[in-house]
């Protein structure tokens, strides 16, 4: 039996590292808000024959005036602007055509006017604080027979939180190297990553609580250890099947919803790993009161010699 409890230590080394990443990157950088959190206009544009993307955002800027965020998917364009008037829009689409002798066609095209944009703002964060207080509830309330149930529901917490904090982390380093904007989608993506770890964490912990009414350690340590060897190949091939699908929407969909899916992706994969090897350990490390002792052998992990 692996025992992934003992080394502990070396998953929060690692789950430490990532969130100092993430968080000096969100701090440095932060989030490039798009058109769903500032307003604006999105578009995702096909040209016949290809066009150059440094030449359709000369073009873009002369006929609008403002600097374009341009993506590129494959022979699709996804391009981002100040919100456009009716007359604008024409007058640009008209303009596109006739300056790069290009057959135009536009797959997708949505405007946000700054006052829904903000309130957007808002009830994303409202959605994911509401999100992650009641799963706190729900498993504080599902394990309530068992030892302090509200550490049980705060340890799968701080497994979604850092779930979020990576995947935001990320997403600060593409926005500032690669000028990738947050969306509505990306929200969508983090309550869903949200859904996926708690399930994953729940399917964990009920083992636990299983392994403790059958007795078969004292030692929460070796109970938790137990049920998470119990559970791996099911997390595991449960995961491994959902990203397979994801993949292929990652490399095969559309420009629209690519950062959506990478989202989902990496996120999948941090959560796979959170339920499985973060949130049953530190339950362990809460429990026994065992701080010291995991800091002194992360200590001793990263001191050369």
């Amino acid at each position: 039996m692996i025992d992934f409890v003992g080394k502990r230590h070396w998953f929060f080394l690692g789950s430490a590292l990532a969130l100092v990443v993430a968080v000096i990157a969100l701090g440095a950088f932060g989030l490039r808000p798009g058109i769903d959190f500032t307003g604006g206009t999105s578009m995702t544009l096909r040209f016949e024959p290809q066009v150059e993307q440094t030449v359709l955002r000369q073009a873009i800027t002369d006929y609008v005036g403002a600097d374009a965020i341009i993506q590129s998917s494959g022979d699709d364009y996804l391009v981002r602007l100040p919100l456009l008037s009716v007359d604008e829009r024409e007058a640009l689409f008209t303009g596109l055509e006739l300056e790069l002798a290009a057959d135009l066609t536009v797959l997708d095209y949505n405007t946000v006017s700054p006052a829904i944009a903000t309130e957007t703002a808002r009830q994303a964060g409202l959605a994911l604080l509401f999100a992650s207080i009641a799963m706190l509830l729900y498993i504080a309330w599902s394990f309530r027979r068992m030892p302090s149930p509200f550490r049980w529901g705060t340890c799968a917490i701080i497994a979604l939180v850092h779930n979020i904090v990576i995947v935001a982390g990320l997403f600060a380093l593409l926005g500032r190297f690669q000028r990738v904007e947050v969306d509505a989608l990306f929200i969508t993506g983090l309550l869903t990553i949200v859904g996926y770890t708690i399930n994953n964490t729940v399917v964990v912990f009920d083992r636990v609580r299983e392994n403790r009414a059958k007795g078969i350690s004292p030692d929460l340590g070796i109970t938790v250890n137990s049920s998470l060897v119990e559970t791996l190949v099911r997390s595991v091939n449960t995961s491994l099947t959902t990203l397979c699908v994801i993949l292929a929407l990652l490399l095969f969909g559309g420009a629209t919803i690519h950062y959506f899916i990478l989202v989902l992706f990496v996120g999948l994969l941090i959560g796979t790993y959170s339920s499985l090897f973060l949130a049953g350990p530190l339950l362990v490390t809460w429990e026994k009161r065992e701080w010291r002792l995991v800091f002194s052998r992360i200590r001793a992990a990263v001191q050369p010699g």
